[in-house]
């Protein structure tokens, strides 16, 4: 496992929760994971730079789903720094994803031009 450099670690993830899990995460006030996660006992997430192929990869074809902007500051040791695809680095969650850490959150939205459209952290 390697982690960035903490000047070069980005300060904010990406999760992607279909509408479901998004009403049980913000019901709850966390979320344990989807089946992928449960099965590879961390939360995935994506940066910004890793989320459309994530979305292409994992999320093809599937509509009502949610995008979380997560604070990956206040996750402390729980949050570990490991190669996924390509050898790239991925953050995962080795706890439940708190509501407190979400700081923007919103349904999958893609500009006319395909470009993915952010939730606004406010």
């Amino acid at each position: 496992m390697t982690t960035p450099a903490m000047s070069d670690a980005p300060q904010v993830a990406w999760k992607v929760l279909t509408a479901e899990q998004f009403v049980r995460f913000e019901h709850e006030g966390s979320f344990a994971g989807a089946p992928v996660d449960l099965a590879d006992g961390y939360v995935h997430m994506s940066t910004i730079e890793q989320l459309d192929e994530t979305l292409t990869k994992h999320f093809a074809g599937q509509d009502d789903l949610w995008l979380v902007c997560v604070d990956l500051t206040v996750l402390g040791d729980a949050l570990k720094w490991e190669p996924s695809r390509g050898g790239a680095l991925f953050p995962h969650l080795y706890a439940p994803l708190p509501l407190s850490a979400a700081i923007a959150y919103g349904p999958l939205d893609r500009t006319a031009d395909g470009k993915l459209s952010l939730p606004i952290a406010g």
